[in-house]
């Protein structure tokens, strides 16, 4: 018979920090509003969710590993929006941040819910935060809780 380990998504006591990224900052504060309302009703206190702000996705990976870093938070969230532009910069910055995030859980054992959104134009951006935003939160909590049961 397989041990099974169920999906949890009881955020009480948790403590979660959260990055945003000020570039394109109408999509930042959309999925900021979407993370925190769910958040919230996952049971993570208000108080218990510390939002740090970067300029732009580049610089979120530096602020994440601060973060773990500290062992004062059981999740982290990284949130942002890199939409293509007109030259290669879209690639590079896509791939690193991406890059970066995924380092800072591998190094730290700490969960970081990824939504930092790459899409082709705003519309596009615009139309994913509400769920992206959301998504994010039940991801860091499911993602603390299953570690945790491991």
């Amino acid at each position: 018979m397989l041990n099974i380990i169920e999906k949890n998504l009881d955020g009480t006591g948790l403590k979660v920090g959260i990055v945003l990224s000020r570039f394109n900052s109408e999509v930042g504060e959309g999925l900021l509003k979407a993370c925190e309302v769910k958040l919230l009703a996952l049971g993570v206190l208000a108080d218990d969710i510390t939002l740090a702000t970067v300029p732009g996705a580049l610089e979120t990976p530096v602020v994440l590993q601060e973060m773990a870093n500290s062992e004062k938070f059981d999740a982290l969230i990284a949130l942002g929006a890199i939409i293509r532009g007109e030259t290669y910069h879209f690639e590079v910055v896509s791939n690193e941040s991406a890059r970066g995030v995924s380092e800072v859980q591998l190094q730290y054992g700490v969960p970081v819910a990824n939504a930092i959104l790459t899409t082709e134009n705003d519309e596009q951006a615009l139309a994913r935060i509400d769920v992206k935003g959301a998504e994010a939160a039940e991801v860091a909590i499911e993602m603390v809780n299953l570690l945790r049961a491991i």
